[in-house]
């Protein structure tokens, strides 16, 4: 059986699943929308029999797809994952969801309702590190655990700007704030104090908070920091650490290293997670089978709340509850 998908935005990450899907058989790249008609023909060009397109819904009526990628800006989520609903089109999209709350939840409950296949680009889940976590946190008891995503901002327009991105604890933390809720657990409560130190200075235009910290309660009674800095020259620290007694460990893009009184393990992440990401939704687009999607809208919706709740929480000085 093969697969016709389309795209929706053309941009840096589309291009990370554009180049894995090329290399699964029963594959068509068939259809590229972008508000940039210019970027969407380019991506049509590199695939033979694709079309581009510059209106949506010609697209989506046109094409026959059997699903489809969403990959726009934060701001930009909405009209996409509506369209797509009200036509039964399954869809990967990638994070985070929007910029508020209101319009991921009024998605998720159409979604919800009609029982339609969707994924969202937590590929950080798809880590072989990520299930070894979870089975070895089954036999001990993780107390804490400490986040982190320190480094530089990404010089795209739209990402310094809060009505764009959303800012940094939305628009990038938050693969560690939905890895936190994978291995360890819902989180229950917020509280972030944040602030705009060094880059509104460097760079023209930015209102995003340049650092800050939030502290967060789990259900399980379990206590987390995740703090983040986009001001760095240098890419320094991503990660999450849990605390157990039984030792650390230390989940990073490459390996999970595991400290115990006995030494260090490291066991090294083999697979890309975005080709096992792609994998699992294409295997549910042919079988109906959804068990190897490991994050679906209505999940992430819980990871988009918690990132709203920080925002909300640093305005007002006041933790806020999940």
């Amino acid at each position: 059986m093969t697969l016709k998908l389309g795209f929706i935005g053309t941009g840096g990450i589309a291009n990370h699943h554009i180049r894995n899907l090329v290399q699964m058989e029963g594959v068509e790249l068939a259809a590229f929308y972008d508000v940039d008609i210019q970027r969407a023909q380019k991506a049509a060009d590199e695939h033979a029999g694709a079309k581009a397109y510059s209106k949506l819904d010609d697209m989506l009526d046109g094409s026959q797809l059997d699903g489809v990628y969403v990959c726009v800006p934060p701001m930009a989520h909405g009209e996409a994952e509506e369209r797509l609903v009200e036509r039964g089109i399954p869809f990967l999209v990638e994070k985070p969801l929007g910029i508020d709350r209101e319009i991921p939840r009024s998605i998720g409950d159409k979604v919800k309702n009609s029982k339609l296949i969707t994924s969202v680009g937590y590929h950080w889940r798809y880590n072989e590190s990520a299930a070894l976590a979870k089975k070895m946190l089954a036999d001990s008891k993780p107390g804490m655990a400490l986040g982190y995503w320190m480094g530089g901002m990404p010089m795209v327009p739209w990402w310094r700007v809060q009505s764009g991105s959303g800012g940094q604890f939305v628009e990038q933390t938050t693969h560690i704030v939905d890895l936190l809720r994978y291995v360890c657990g819902e989180v229950s409560e917020v509280y972030a104090a944040y602030a705009l130190q060094v880059m509104g200075e460097k760079v023209e235009g930015t209102d995003v908070p340049d650092v800050g910290t939030v502290t967060l309660k789990l259900a399980n009674g379990m206590v987390a920091t995740i703090s983040n800095t986009c001001l760095l020259p240098i890419g320094h620290h991503v990660g999450l650490d849990i605390y157990t007694g039984n030792g650390v460990l230390e989940l990073r893009s490459d390996a999970l290293n595991e400290l115990t009184a006995e030494g260090t393990n490291v066991h090294p992440n083999v697979a890309n997670p975005y080709y096992v990401e792609d994998e699992a939704f294409l295997h549910a687009l042919r079988t109906g089978d959804t068990s190897r999607i490991l994050s679906d809208y209505e999940d992430s919706l819980k990871t988009h709340e918690i990132t709203i709740a920080a925002n909300e929480s640093a305005l007002s000085g006041q933790a806020v509850k999940i």
